[in-house]
């Protein structure tokens, strides 16, 4: 609006009113407090709502760090079933409510199929009675949850072939395994199947013609020579040729003299107590009784077949704490460095500027090479890193803290304090650090993420060994699965998304704490 249109602009008298010095224009009463840094810091960090979903996301990584060990009670991180290696996600909750859970998509011929179907009619012909293949698809212990068949032509005659694609569940699929165990845990078996009405032992299969391969519990039915299996019609065996869901196997049981299915054989020992038995078990029962859980591994398992879960878990406090360590340790550093160098300036800083420049020329890889060659074998890989990261470090920090301190030194403030008597000490924490917070908080922040993935790297090549039965890091998950993740993508998946999200979080939390502890933006409405 022009100044001309202001001057025409009339007002009414009538909207004014005259008042007395004493009288009160409004009710209200206006206070102003001081904020604090610390909590005014705390306003502007809310305001970046990425920053803020940002930290949410690391604790919740965090949290799941630290509570992952205590959901599972049978077994650590250190737990190991090589039966189980490197199989898919497993979860009995969503597995009891009617999910399918721990499977995988596979083809099939016609006698693969039958083979894995067979696990679920073994496991419901425990007491040598014949079960056909549709009766055995409801059992729980039945591998294969869904089949879809496809008939392909092959070959120059367009001969067809009957291949089917099925969902399998990978842990069920270990089916029948043999044992050899003492008399002692053999009572202790029976009991337990007592106890919970579960059948661990089953009929032990003869070694005969008819048993193509007498080390494989899961050949319990009868196969000819090329390992096709075969049915009975009184006294006649006919070839199976393609799976059919009504059809009944012959199994191969071996009995006793009335007819009955052997559980159980001696094998040799000269008392009760030293007493060896041969034993057929459903593994997954036998699983159960044994650690008193069914196979419960959320996030799958790794290649050796421990809980990928827990070692995800163990992985990021590993990789966590390293870098929380590093972060500190070289903020201290950092920090008396940049700002000794800083506020003195003149010899001092261009001696210091120089020991600087000469460790910043040192690759890190090669410090950390040398000290894991030279010094692990004496005090072990991880304080082999650390020392590795403490070298160098902190060189980045003291820069910006030293860039600050040229900024701010000669500020009026500054030269007011001098001039009233502060000391050094007190000018270079009182008046100075302050307002290079916001730039060290950032770059601590920033170290984090930054050590994770040279952590992980170095973990990846194998420069830096973090990987034990007790212990690992994401690096050495990511380099478990690096071979293998085509056919298990779970290995890689889970830590490769755990470390993506800590490296783009911890970048956005370190943005968030810039803004919230910048002294030029102290009281500013964004």
């Amino acid at each position: 609006m022009s100044t001309e249109n202001i001057k025409d602009i009339k007002i009414d008298p009538s909207k004014f009113s005259f008042v007395n010095e004493a009288d009160k224009l409004h009710d209200k009463k206006f206070e102003d407090k001081p904020i604090g840094y610390f909590k005014d810091a705390w306003i502007r960090f809310r305001k970046s709502k990425a920053s803020v979903v940002a930290a949410i996301i690391i604790l919740a990584v965090i949290a799941f760090s630290i509570i992952a060990p205590f959901c599972i009670k049978s077994h650590d991180q250190s737990f190991m079933v090589t039966t189980y290696a490197k199989n898919s996600p497993r979860i009995v909750v969503l597995r009891n409510l009617g999910f399918k859970t721990g499977y995988t998509s596979r083809d099939f011929s016609d006698r693969s199929l039958m083979k894995a179907l067979a696990i679920g009619v073994g496991a419901e012909e425990y007491k040598g009675q014949d079960v056909s293949f549709a009766d055995a698809m409801d059992s729980e212990y039945m591998p294969i949850l869904e089949i879809k068949k496809i008939t392909q032509s092959v070959g120059p005659d367009k001969k067809p072939i009957n291949t089917y694609t099925a969902d399998i569940e990978t842990y069920l699929e270990v089916g029948f395994l043999y044992k050899s165990i003492e008399q002692q845990e053999l009572e202790s078996i029976l009991a337990w199947e007592q106890e919970t009405g579960k059948k661990i032992l089953y009929p032990l299969v003869e070694n005969n013609e008819y048993n193509m391969d007498p080390t494989d519990g899961n050949c319990w039915y009868k196969s000819d020579a090329k390992g096709n299996p075969l049915k009975e019609k009184g006294d006649k065996v006919t070839k199976i040729k393609e799976y059919d869901p009504s059809l009944i196997l012959a199994d191969n049981y071996k009995r006793d003299r009335d007819g009955n299915p052997v559980y159980y054989e001696y094998t040799g020992g000269g008392s009760v107590d030293t007493a060896q038995y041969k034993i057929r078990v459903l593994y997954i029962n036998y699983y159960e009784y044994l650690y008193g859980a069914e196979p419960n591994y959320v996030f799958g398992t790794d290649a050796q077949g421990r809980d990928l879960m827990l070692r995800l878990a163990g992985g990021i406090r590993l990789s966590l704490l390293i870098a929380i360590v590093v972060s500190v340790v070289n903020f201290i550093i950092g920090a008396f460095y940049g700002s000794t160098e800083g506020y003195y300036g003149g010899v001092i800083d261009l001696i210091m500027e120089r020991i600087s420049d000469i460790l910043s020329n040192v690759p890190f890889i090669v410090v950390a090479t040398l000290f894991q060659i030279h010094l692990a074998k004496k005090v072990g890989p991880i304080p082999c890193l650390l020392f590795a990261y403490f070298t160098t470090g902190w060189i980045g920090t003291a820069y910006r803290v030293r860039t600050q301190f040229y900024r701010f030194k000669n500020q009026e403030y500054v030269m007011a304090a001098r001039t009233l008597g502060a000391k050094d000490k007190r000018i270079i924490w009182k008046h100075i650090f302050p307002n290079s917070l916001g730039t060290i908080i950032t770059s601590a922040a920033l170290t984090i993420p930054s050590v994770i993935n040279s952590e992980s790297m170095l973990s990846y090549l194998g420069i830096v060994k973090l990987g034990s039965a007790a212990r690992t890091s994401l690096g050495t998950l990511l380099s478990d699965a690096a071979a293998i993740w085509t056919n298990y993508p779970h290995l890689l998946f889970f830590p490769a998304v755990t470390l993506s999200l800590l490296m783009i979080c911890f970048n956005l939390f370190g943005n968030g704490l810039r803004d919230a502890f910048n002294p030029a933006l102290r009281g500013v409405d964004e």
